[in-house]
């Protein structure tokens, strides 16, 4: 995963509010939620959403997490690979 919306979770927490009670302030559909939930990408129109309800920026919401093997870098090669023989 690339993204991490943990931060966001330990903010309802903070705020004593539920994912239900933010899936109503921001308008968020069910399937969105499951999505957050997993930690897979979403709308940015989305997050704005939910910045709004919360009253907080990006970054208090969401982190980026990186990878050795997320599948949009490029692959290492291997020694011998690519070369013309």
């Amino acid at each position: 995963m690339a993204t991490s919306y943990n931060r966001m979770w330990k903010m309802l927490v903070d705020k004593k509010m539920s994912k239900a009670d933010l899936r109503k302030a921001a308008d968020i559909s069910p399937n969105t939620m499951t999505r957050l939930r997993r930690d897979e990408p979403v709308n940015l129109a989305i997050l704005e959403r939910i910045c709004f309800a919360l009253k907080c920026d990006y970054g208090n919401i969401m982190q980026y997490m990186p990878e050795e093997d997320a599948k949009f870098l490029p692959k290492k090669k291997k020694n011998g690979e690519g070369t013309a023989k």
